[in-house]
């Protein structure tokens, strides 16, 4: 008879290998036969073949070597729009000495240090004809009650809180306003801004002019924003412009019991040993828009921040761009409304649109889309960070 045992020069561990390899092929062909694996196996194999970076770990070296070369141009690329945007700073700068002008004349119309022209006051708005309209019923009703005396119509002098109506008007501003801030937002007569000298550190400046007050003696408040255009070393990729680095306020010299920044709250003591009681006062940091002059810094020592001071930095620097790009070049408009108004209309064509392009990604038919012409917008996202 054969004799079919292994010999004895095999040893035993090997003999244990030699199973355990059967059994894991034998299990490993069981798993394949599965149709709920294979799938699941299947979908992972094509998840990562269509990857952009998978897809490029299969390119032959000569034209991953190419790729890096269109990299190092696009770097370059970089530096070169880093350098147009330090030429739109000096244009932006030029410019703005030719909007001054005008500025200066709309604060002295807004503080009623001039008084417009008829020629100047002049405006045919959209409903010019509903107001001839209204001033006709008007007239013939003073004409129906001459008995009645008209009431003198008041003439304030300028445009009466020109400014606080805009930090109330303005959502992104309003949030930031207490209400003890208001009296003195309310002496705010001008907001202008001033930018970096030919040859210095790209910057900008915000300067909020106040008529005298019992608040504080500063007749200027100012915060400066520091900003850079130039592609960062370890990400050079990221860059799309400049962007606001840091930013320094200033001290607001405050007159006695007026600092809306702080506020007193009385705090008991008890004595270890004596076991007495003894009550103190200390000033503690209080919320107000007057903060927005004693600014986080950003982190110069390589050390990153915390996410909540990232975030109030990040909103710092929105509001600062949002003075400089929208609250003063367009004041009056955002006196009136009219501003807002086209922002939040611009606000909702986007979510249209984005609507009509996920329905159309879901594969919806015209005969749904007539079944179903009105959704339900979608809720917007929380505010990005810069």
């Amino acid at each position: 008879m054969a004799d079919n045992s292994f010999p004895d020069a095999v040893p035993s561990d090997a003999l244990e290998a030699a199973r355990n390899a059967s059994n894991t092929e034998k299990l490993t062909d069981q798993v394949m036969q599965n149709p709920q694996v294979l799938a699941a196996l299947q979908e992972r194999l094509d998840n990562v073949s269509h990857t952009p970076s998978s897809y490029i770990e299969t390119l032959p070296k000569a034209v991953k070597r190419r790729i890096n070369a269109l990299k190092q141009l696009q770097v370059k690329c970089a530096h070169i729009e880093a350098k147009f945007y330090e030429e739109v700073h000096d244009l932006e700068r030029k410019y703005a000495a030719l909007y001054q002008p005008l500025f200066d004349k709309r604060r002295e119309f807004i503080t009623g240090d001039v008084e417009p022209t008829d020629a100047e006051s002049e405006w045919h708005s959209e409903n010019e004809e509903e107001d001839k309209l209204a001033g006709d019923v008007t007239s013939k009703v003073v004409i129906a009650e001459k008995e009645v005396a008209p009431a003198e119509e008041p003439n304030p002098k300028g445009i009466p809180e020109f400014w606080f109506t805009i930090f109330r008007n303005v959502d992104m501003l309003s949030e930031l306003v207490q209400e003890y801030d208001e009296p003195i937002l309310k002496h705010l007569q001008d907001i202008k801004v001033k930018f970096s000298d030919p040859g210095q550190p790209m910057s900008f400046v915000l300067e909020f002019h106040f008529e005298p007050n019992d608040y504080f003696t500063n007749p200027v408040l100012t915060k400066t924003y520091k900003m850079k255009s130039e592609p960062d070393k370890a990400d050079p990729f990221s860059f799309e412009g400049p962007e606001i680095v840091d930013c320094d306020g200033c001290v607001i010299d405050w007159k006695k019991g007026k600092n809306v920044t702080v506020k007193t709250i009385k705090k008991k003591q008890k004595h270890k040993g004596r076991g007495t009681v003894r009550t103190i006062t200390k000033q503690v940091p209080n919320d107000s828009f007057f903060n927005f002059f004693s600014p986080l810094k950003a982190s110069g020592d390589g050390e990153s921040l915390d996410e909540d001071s990232e975030f109030t930095l990040a909103s710092d620097f929105e509001i600062g761009h949002f003075f400089r790009e929208r609250i003063v070049p367009r004041a009056v408009l955002y006196f009136t409304g009219e501003a807002i108004e086209d922002d939040d209309n611009f606000e909702e064509g986007e979510e249209g649109e984005e609507e009509e392009l996920e329905g159309d990604e879901e594969g919806e038919d015209e005969d749904d889309a007539e079944a179903n012409p009105k959704k339900e917008p979608s809720q917007p996202s929380e505010c990005k960070q810069q």
